[in-house]
């Protein structure tokens, strides 16, 4: 119960703003650490205590010493000094346990578990939803990595500060203090260390703090590519790649070891300083402290006193550098996770943007200006209009801007210029979630999630039944093999994993599997870019009547280079160069004697004809 208390007092999935961290680093540190304050503060106290008490000890033997040379007879030591003792005691035994038993409470038991994960959970969320550009502009791994570590790195380095901070500022200030009430003589070699170890820091620490971020950054190179040849083994292998693979990942590795010797140059020469500052320290103390006993000017306790606390510092000012430098290692980390999570989303939902409300099904492009962010090219000023419930074909050259229309329609890139109108609703305007929810998309690529094909059929539909699952598959003609599925874990059928991207699965079985997602979803808006491209003639000819079934009573976009599937849709679209140049039905086109009769005449050498 008592774990269990402190475990809870951060609610890691609590509602927050979905909005983007600040890009300072102090902004974006405020911007976690203020949703744990009063535990952070509560360290923070707990953490001055815990100091004290250090400290207080050493000032025990101190006393103990000076109050033993003081007995002249043993026998009424006790007697004489029980109270002191017990007040010793007490401290040591209890109050001491206590304390350091409630900072480890907090810190292991709520900050450590607590707020690292709701780092991640925030950062996961807000980096889910960008724009399909940025997971395209950068590896899957390394994206991983930054929103991963970016928590454990935010929260050691806040803590480590915390614990730091109270280390040098009690043990300095105590030691100080009591060197000062023993003989004022005391505190010189003191002060000169003081003096001396905030030069070194002020030195030293803006340079690992640089090298740091060069070696954090680097680290996230070497898990992306690793990462890319591993998602991508298959390529590696069929094209017999492994040497160009190994020098890939070891080019990033070597620059990985170039950046961490560089740091740890810098970490060694501040060792090796703040070692012979030490020695210092301590010879300094010891001697100083001796000849002041000399001309009994001070007392034997404040001898062990004095070198006990300068060992003490000694100690402490040997962990302090490591936890400079671990400050330092993880605030690089943070600013290497920063420059993946603070990015600006790309495509976003107006404040006021509402639900789409879908009656009928009819799509306008209006005036559509497109170009990835270049002077031209794509698309440029193009018009179609899609009556409801009407089913058209998408047909131009590779490079034409169709699957263009077909993202800029799901809105995964916005306009540059333009309208897209879905009932006379402008996409712009609506939310991205109601938009998508209300279309359904099969395509070329096919990927599966690495789950159980349940759960990448339950995408469709994720209140489906078992019924209605096998109702799906069976119209897509995917039962035949998913039942005999099975996987590592045991699972059968529907509980089997699919595997990375469903490589498990030949394609066409994973297009028959998106093929049966989308009968789930029964969208009103249909997309279908390459739908039966991974299929054979045989299965496709089998699923057609699916397919029929799929498309009745919706409105259709078809894209195929298989002309042959898309020759009988109620209309034909011809795009080259991101504007339209024909449109009309298979016959007219043919007829025409255009850019379509050219592809199909390309495509069937005249022999393959439709009704």
């Amino acid at each position: 119960m008592l774990f269990r208390r402190f475990e809870n007092l951060i609610d890691v999935f609590k509602p927050s703003p979905d909005v983007a961290p600040p890009s300072g680093m102090l902004r974006f540190y405020a911007h976690y650490l203020k949703q744990v304050w009063p535990l952070m503060i509560a360290v923070l106290v707990i953490g001055f205590f815990a100091a004290l008490i250090e400290v207080a000890l050493f000032s025990f033997l101190g006393q103990l010493i000076d109050m033993a040379q003081a007995t002249t007879d043993a026998r009424t030591f006790f007697a004489e000094h029980r109270n002191q003792l017990l007040w010793m005691a007490l401290v040591a035994l209890i109050i001491r346990p206590l304390v350091f038993g409630l900072h480890n409470l907090l810190t292991h038991q709520a900050i450590n578990p607590g707020l690292t994960n709701l780092i991640r959970w925030q950062n996961h969320r807000y980096v889910l939803k960008q724009s399909l550009n940025f997971f395209q502009n950068d590896f899957a791994g390394r994206i991983a990595q930054r929103v991963m570590q970016t928590g454990p790195s935010l929260r050691d380095s806040a803590m480590q500060v915390i614990d730091a901070l109270w280390h040098v500022v009690v043990y300095a200030g105590s030691a100080l203090y009591l060197f000062a009430a023993a003989d004022l003589r005391l505190i010189v070699p003191l002060s000169l260390w003081i003096i001396g170890y905030s030069a070194a820091l002020w030195y030293f620490v803006p340079r690992i703090k640089a090298r740091s971020a060069a070696a954090s950054a680097a680290r996230s190179k070497v898990m992306g590519r690793v990462v890319d040849g591993y998602s991508n083994v298959a390529t590696l292998k069929l094209f017999a790649h492994s040497r160009e693979e190994e020098t890939y990942a070891r080019e990033a590795m070597q620059e990985l070891l170039d950046k961490f010797r560089l740091q740890s140059r810098i970490i060694t020469s501040l060792d090796f300083l703040i070692t012979c500052m030490n020695g210092l320290l301590i010879v300094g103390t010891g001697a100083l402290a001796l000849w002041l006993w000399s001309e009994a000017l001070i007392s034997t306790g404040a001898i062990a006193l004095a070198l006990g606390l300068v060992i003490r510092i000694n100690n402490m000012a040997e962990w302090i550098m490591w936890v400079v430098n671990g400050i330092f290692e993880n605030v690089g980390t943070v600013q290497d996770g920063m420059q993946t999570i603070v990015q600006p989303r790309e495509v976003l939902d107006r404040e006021d943007a509402k639900p789409l409300q879908v009656q009928q099904g009819g799509v306008r492009f209006d005036d559509v200006h497109f170009h990835y962010g270049k002077q031209g090219g794509v698309i440029s000023g193009l018009a179609i209009d899609i009556r409801p419930g009407e089913k058209i074909g998408l047909v131009g050259p590779s490079g034409a801007g169709k699957s263009t229309l077909v993202n800029l329609l799901l809105r995964l890139y916005d306009l540059e210029s333009g309208r897209i109108l879905i009932d006379g609703q402008d996409i712009a305007a609506v939310s991205q979630e109601s938009l998508r929810a209300n279309i359904g998309v099969v395509t070329q690529d096919t990927s599966l999630l690495h789950r159980s094909i349940r759960d990448n059929l339950r995408y469709g539909k994720p209140e489906a039944s078992d019924e209605e699952l096998w109702a799906a598959a069976r119209k897509a003609r995917a039962e035949g093999f998913i039942a005999p599925l099975d996987d590592s874990q045991g699972g059968l059928g529907f509980d089997a994993q699919v595997g990375e991207r469903g490589v498990k699965l030949s394609g066409g079985q994973r297009q028959r599997i998106a093929i049966a997602r989308v009968l789930l979803k029964d969208a009103p808006i249909l997309i279908m870019d390459e739908a039966t491209s991974a299929l054979d003639s045989e299965v496709e000819s089998a699923i057609q009547e699916s397919l029929d079934s799929l498309m009745d009573g919706k409105t259709v976009i078809a894209i195929a280079h298989r002309l042959s599937t898309i020759a009988r849709m109620d209309r034909l679209v011809v795009i080259d160069q991101g504007q339209v140049i024909e449109t009309g039905t298979h016959a007219e086109l043919i007829a025409r004697g255009g850019l379509y009769a050219r592809l199909w005449q390309h495509q069937t050498g005249g022999f393959v004809g439709v009704d």
